[in-house]
């Protein structure tokens, strides 16, 4: 090792700063979240995460193309749809509304990267993210994994250029990539949510999705907070059924789980900055106890420092702003 006696000598002025700068965050890098509904006209603000909204398809097209007037180039679709039922149908139906928008969106701007959501939460009444058993009220694993699988076989049909699926029953990545490559749609890469945790900061993204479980809660399925090796096992089997890229959910309270999973990870690792990390981010700032820009920043690049190759995090058209203005 060689020592460095005065250390501060580096960080003397910004140039300086920024000429041994070991991370940097580039708008390239990041995935922004939307919100569809259908009808038109629409802009329903979610008011738990001040900025952020649920649109119909034609306002959706708007929106995604003032973030690409800023250099965002890639998008990750939920659904809030106007039916639900106990088999979640509107997500594998052709003409649901996340199919609906990625035509639209696909039309508008073929070369944007659209990203599906591929979870049924939204789209079943009892807000689970697969099949019930009546009796017993469990949330079935592998009769999910066909619902799923034809899920992705719509959204890739659609336009979908990446599945990405966050339902976290077992083998859904394998089921997802068979049904895929059976369908001519070997193309296709495959985004797995393969570190999920039962997490309190979700709190806002259930009033943006409507997806609020109506008993229980998500923890028979999702990660423990409380488990670190773990992620590590749920990230190998799912590169070993064919994941192309794995998302790390939260991002800043898992900064460790991310640093470990993207130094063993073969492929790509993102992160996800949940609606809670955005929520108390946006609402320290409107009391004036933050400085939005500074902490904005900060923490997205903490999350890149921790190993993430790209963020998925609802401040992308304003982090491409901020990069673009230098």
């Amino acid at each position: 090792m060689f020592p460095v006696e005065r250390p501060r000598r580096l960080r003397q002025t910004e140039a300086l700063r920024a000429m041994v700068r070991e991370t940097h965050l580039a708008v390239d890098q990041l995935i922004y979240p939307l919100f569809v509904r259908p009808g038109q006209g629409v802009k329903h603000p979610v008011t738990s995460m001040p900025g952020v909204y649920q649109w119909s398809p034609d306002t959706l097209v708007e929106e995604v193309g003032r973030a690409r007037e800023v250099g965002v180039n890639r998008f990750l679709l939920f659904g809030v749809p106007s039916h639900k039922d106990a088999v979640g149908s509107e997500a594998y139906d052709e003409n649901g509304i996340v199919q609906v928008a990625l035509r639209t969106l696909k039309r508008a701007y073929p070369d944007a990267v659209l990203i599906a959501d591929l979870c049924l939460c939204e789209y079943t009444d009892h807000g689970h993210c697969g099949l019930i058993d009546p009796e017993s009220q469990e949330v079935l694993n592998d009769p999910t994994l066909d619902l799923l699988a034809r899920t992705a076989v719509v959204q890739a049909q659609a336009g979908a250029d990446i599945v990405a699926p966050s339902d976290m029953m077992d083998g859904r990545v394998g089921a997802i990539r068979r049904a895929l490559d059976g369908a001519g749609l070997n193309h296709t890469p495959i985004l797995s949510y393969a570190v999920k945790y039962a997490s309190a900061f979700y709190g806002p993204f259930r009033e943006a999705a409507e997806n609020a479980p109506q008993f229980g809660d998500r923890r028979s399925y999702q990660m423990d907070p409380a488990n670190r090796r773990e992620a590590a096992r749920e990230a190998g089997l799912d590169v070993a059924e064919g994941a192309d890229l794995l998302l790390v959910k939260p991002a800043l309270p898992y900064l460790d789980v991310l640093a470990d999973v993207a130094a063993a990870s073969p492929v790509p690792v993102g992160a996800y900055q949940v609606s809670g990390e955005y929520a108390m981010i946006k609402a320290a700032s409107l009391n004036g106890w933050l400085d939005e820009e500074r902490t904005m920043m900060e923490s997205l690049t903490a999350i890149r420092r921790a190993g993430a190759a790209f963020i998925v995090t609802y401040f992308a058209p304003e982090v491409g702003r901020r990069l673009r203005l230098g």
